[in-house]
Formats: structure tokens, C-alpha cells, sequence
């Protein structure tokens, strides 16, 4: 009884000290990705991708067609 109470204990310790080790991990990742400006803008020769000089109906035309 002695032996079975220990091996329980023993694993309820390694699954607590693993649990805290994946939240502590979590933390570090998201707190990297939190840094990381990925909408700056761009840094050298970039293209524009679309022209936002559309009357209404184009844009209509555009909706109608596309669905969106």
C-alpha cells in the first residue's frame, strides 16, 4: 500500500513539473510572436499590388461578379 501511495505521488510530481514546463513554454513563444511586427511595412523596391482608384461601379462590377 506503502509502494502504491509513493509511485502515485512520483507521477502526479512528473506531470505537474511537465505541465508547468509546457505553460512556461507557451508563455515564451507567444511572448516572442507578440514582438514580431509582421504588418510593418515593407523595406525596399516593393510593387503596389492593386490600384484603389475604383469608382463605385467598378466596385459593384467586382462584387457582383466575385461574390464577395
Amino acid at each position: 500500500m506503502k509502494r502504491l501511495l509513493w509511485d502515485t505521488i512520483k507521477v502526479f510530481i512528473i506531470f505537474i513539473a511537465c505541465t508547468c514546463l509546457f505553460y512556461f513554454g507557451l508563455r515564451m513563444l507567444s511572448t516572442e510572436y507578440d514582438n514580431y511586427h509582421r504588418y510593418d511595412p515593407p523595406e525596399g523596391p516593393s510593387v503596389k499590388v492593386f490600384n484603389t482608384e475604383q469608382t463605385l461601379i467598378d466596385r459593384l462590377d467586382l462584387f457582383f461578379r466575385l461574390g464577395e
